[in-house]
């Protein structure tokens, strides 16, 4: 017998689908595609039991369209035999606001420049701050595939999934268990991209590199020994290590050899015979978010692109993965991404300069409605010296969350700009990253393995909001 929840939320997407107890089948694609946002809806902004029951129903419809969840793995892999060009690189996206809106953006454009090569991801940090767990945020960028009649792979990735130094140091035991939940808790939301970012723990003041770095590739060794015991069946999660955080000083090779080097030897150990990390972050000059100047504009950056593809040549000859990773570099100029190709970069991240374009539009009663909850709510991080245009440009996306459902309401006409001035940023983005016709390269290593969701998963409690303040985007 079909359940009357599953059934109530069937009839909103106008008889687009037949349920039977153990399937879903799609009668009408197109009218599918039309009505998928108001499950969307439901996954995102109800209160009730609805909530969760939409988004395993989101999964579900989706693989029946074709929409498959989906691990990068065996494409970065492949690139770090080289047998693929390094002519392109890919895109990891956070989506801040208005996912499901932004994700059909980036599914229009993709379809249009036959690119498959781009991933959907949210950090640890970001989860609370924008009030998405990690089902919910699958289930908009499923939805929004649906939408745009987009099928194949879809890549979805934990950001950040970092520990916080401040913790592990009072309570290690209760730290590493919080990113153990995070990382069962994506995976059964159909994550299968997750980037372990253990940097926070590397201690400069010790003499000796390796052991500066001992305690990050240990603790990475032991958090992908997790993951691989947790992954479906048929799939390789790829996993992503750092070897220097965010903001830090500019990373050397010497880190990144100490770093693997003692990673491979502990996680060899602990999972014999499985394979490890198909990426490797760096540190090259830039900062999350940028660095705010006191009229709220933000400082360029001095980028050592060297270092990227010195280090992103070691990663692929020596240790067999796709490359280096570039964070916190949504901010930079246009002009420099195509440097993040000439540098051999296998993946950068781009988060706030979307997160930008869409407080632009924003209209101006609900940006002061949401500037006055800033103000209320987090004047204790206001330092003295700051200026109106660096607090509200610092502290803005505090205010993501609270107003989630206010920018999901937005009329329509809004909606309609913010997802033409993003479409015409992806368009130039995707450009010079080259990721079109990366569909081709994705459709030869890719082999999309079906995974049913759970819904146990999806009814079960809801996770409390973590402190997160000190950790990265």
């Amino acid at each position: 017998m079909v359940s009357p929840m599953l059934q109530n939320l069937a009839n909103l997407l106008d008889g687009s689908l037949i349920l039977t107890d153990q399937d879903v089948k799609i009668s009408d694609r197109k009218l599918l595609q039309e009505n998928i946002y108001k499950l969307a809806d439901v996954a995102a902004l109800s209160k009730s039991a609805d909530k969760g029951a939409a988004q395993y129903f989101i999964r579900k419809v989706a693989l029946a369209y074709g929409v498959i969840p989906s691990s990068i793995h065996d494409l970065y892999l492949a690139r770090g035999r080289g047998e693929l060009p390094f002519t392109f690189t890919v895109p990891a996206i956070n989506l801040r606001m208005l996912s499901f809106d932004v994700a059909r953006t980036v599914f229009k454009v993709s379809k249009d420049i036959n690119a498959g090569a781009f991933i959907f991801e949210i950090a640890r940090s970001e989860m609370g701050y924008t009030d998405q767990r990690p089902a919910e945020y699958s289930s908009s960028v499923l939805a929004a595939a649906i939408a745009e009649g987009y099928t194949g792979p879809v890549f979805i990735q934990g950001d950040h999934f970092q520990v916080s130094a401040k913790r592990y140091a009072s309570t290690p035991d209760t730290e590493i268990q919080a990113i153990q939940d995070l990382v069962k808790e994506a995976i059964s939301a159909g994550f299968f991209n997750i980037d372990i970012d253990t940097s926070t723990l590397v201690d400069v003041n010790k003499a000796n590199i390796s052991d500066q770095q001992k305690l990050n590739y240990a603790l990475s060794a032991m958090f992908s020994n997790y993951i691989r015991t947790l992954q479906p069946e048929g799939i390789s999660i790829s996993i992503g290590g750092e070897i220097g955080e965010v903001g830090g000083h500019n990373s050397t090779e010497e880190e990144l050899r100490a770093y693997m080097d003692g990673y491979l030897s502990e996680f060899s150990m602990q999972a014999p015979g499985m394979v490890g990390l198909s990426k490797i972050s760096i540190q090259t000059g830039t900062s999350h978010g940028g660095v705010v100047l006191p009229d709220g504009s933000i400082a360029d950056v001095n980028l050592d692109f060297g270092i990227l593809k010195s280090l992103s040549r070691v990663a692929r000859s020596v240790y067999g993965m796709g490359g280096t990773v570039q964070h916190g570099a949504s901010t930079l100029p246009e002009s420099a991404f195509g440097k993040f190709v000439e540098s051999e970069a296998v993946e950068v991240h781009l988060a706030t300069n979307f997160q930008n374009i869409i407080f632009d539009h924003i209209p101006a009663d609900l940006k002061s409605e949401m500037y006055a909850y800033l103000d209320k709510n987090n004047a204790s991080e206001r330092k003295p010296d700051m200026t109106d245009g660096q607090f509200y440009y610092k502290m803005r996306k505090n205010s993501i969350g609270a107003y989630k459902g206010n920018m999901w309401k937005l009329p329509a006409e809004t909606k309609a700009e913010i997802s033409q001035a993003l479409e015409d940023q992806f368009r130039r983005l995707f450009s010079h990253l080259g990721i079109q016709d990366t569909r081709n390269f994705v459709d030869s290593h890719i082999k999309p393995v079906v995974v049913e969701p759970d819904l146990k998963y999806y009814m079960g409690e809801v996770t409390e909001e973590e402190e997160v303040s000190d950790l990265a985007d």
